[in-house]
Parts: C-alpha cells; structure tokens; sequence
C-alpha cells in the first residue's frame, strides 16, 4: 500500500508537511474524496462520500490543480468546480451576431 504523503513527495513533487495545504484525493469510485492535512503533530485524514452524484476531480499528476477556498466549498457540496463545457471567449462580439 503507497501512503498519501509518498504520493504527495514523490508523485507530484510538493511538500505533504505544509501546515497550510490541503491535499484531496479522489479514488476509482468517485463518491468519495479524502483529504490529508499536516497539523504539526500528526495528519488529519477528512473523508467525504456523496450519497448521490460523484466527485469530478483529476486523475492524474498533468491535471492536478490548486483550488481556491470557494472552489473547495463547492466541491463539499457537491457541485462541479471544473466545467465539463466551459463557456469560450467570443474575440469579436459584433461578428457572431
């Protein structure tokens, strides 16, 4: 079994003793999310399952992504924080009409 702080260290090079970061993990049944916090003294292992829907979250270290405190408030309930069809940019307004 690979601990959550070798992944955190040797998977995606960051430091899993940062007192001031959260790291969350979603695994192959995406209802659940957990998280692992450093606190000084020890981890703090968070769990989450949603009873209906999943998790949308990165599988893998290119699509890992640091998340705002909003983003992360969406994600505990259970709203999408990564657009599945993400709204383009129109860079001439006037000639789409």
């Amino acid at each position: 079994m690979v601990l959550p702080e070798r992944i955190i260290r040797f998977q995606f090079q960051l430091d899993p003793y940062d007192k001031n970061t959260l790291f969350l993990f979603c695994g192959k049944r995406t209802d659940r999310i957990k998280g692992l916090l450093w606190e000084g003294d020890g981890f703090l292992l968070l769990y989450k399952r949603i009873e209906n829907g999943n998790f949308r979250w990165p599988r893998t270290k290119e699509e890992a992504l640091e998340i705002t405190t909003d983003q992360y408030q969406m994600l505990m309930q259970g709203l999408e924080i990564i657009a599945r069809n993400p709204i383009e940019e129109i860079s001439d307004p006037a000639f789409s009409m």
